[in-house]
């Protein structure tokens, strides 16, 4: 009776603590359930650099070099020496202007500037005038004879002002004329020498020129001016500034 009550306790145990147990254990195919709260506590917090580590390096192809194309070129380069076509814009923006400060810096230092009024250029009797006389023969009252008018010989006497207006710019060269380098465009009956008095190794002339103004006169009204620069290695100086025109 004992040992049948005995063993009838312990059936009873083991029946309770088989209960606990499939109790506290998870139905297979099941995942035990975990709060957010749970989730932020077990995961550990990763600093910056941890961060950037784990990232997954980037890979990328090297560059391939392509040829610059025309349009990647600077339009002028800094620092260098003006061209002579460069030289001559700005030489004859300045004599339109009548800028003589700005003329008188492009004159030779030592040679200075010849005026020949026509393509003949007479190196006895052309004037020449130093830099800084250039720059002050706008507001010179003084008269002087350029050498003499082609078909009547009268002298050409007057003050720089007058004759900038004769023999300078006489017309508007800047938009009206035709232009060229080391090339004549206007040829009338006075000789034209300048290639003899300042030869092509040394130096370099641009031309201006206008075929014609007036309509009715049929071209007899031409007129060239040719703006000669001696060549120092890259560099340009204004030596002779040289009008032209239709003569008798």
């Amino acid at each position: 009776m004992y040992f049948a009550r005995n063993i009838g306790g312990l059936a009873l145990i083991a029946a309770m603590l088989w209960l606990t147990a499939c109790s506290g254990t998870p139905e297979a195919g099941t995942e035990p359930k975990v709060t957010p709260e749970q989730t932020q506590m077990q995961m550990p917090e990763q600093t910056p650099e941890q961060t950037q580590t784990a990232q997954p390096a980037a890979t990328t192809e090297p560059l391939q070099e392509t040829e610059p194309s025309s349009t990647d070129q600077p339009l002028d380069q800094e620092g260098l020496p003006p061209t002579v076509e460069e030289a001559a814009t700005t030489v004859i923006r300045s004599i339109k202007n009548k800028d003589m400060k700005q003329l008188a810096a492009w004159v030779h230092g030592e040679k200075g500037l010849r005026f020949s009024p026509y393509a003949h250029v007479d190196t006895k009797k052309d004037l020449v005038f130093t830099r800084d006389e250039v720059e002050g023969l706008m507001n010179d009252s003084t008269k002087r004879v350029w050498r003499t008018f082609a078909g009547t010989g009268d002298l050409i006497e007057m003050t720089f002002a007058d004759y900038y207006k004769r023999f300078v710019y006489d017309a508007d060269f800047m938009q009206m004329a035709e232009t060229a380098v080391n090339k004549g465009l206007g040829q009338g009956a006075t000789i034209n020498n300048l290639n003899e008095v300042y030869p092509k190794d040394q130096y370099d002339f641009v031309e201006y020129h206008i075929a014609g103004i007036d309509p009715s006169v049929e071209g007899m009204d031409w007129r060239s001016l040719r703006l000669v620069f001696e060549k120092i290695g890259e560099d340009h100086a204004l030596v002779g500034i040289i009008h032209d025109q239709w003569t008798p």
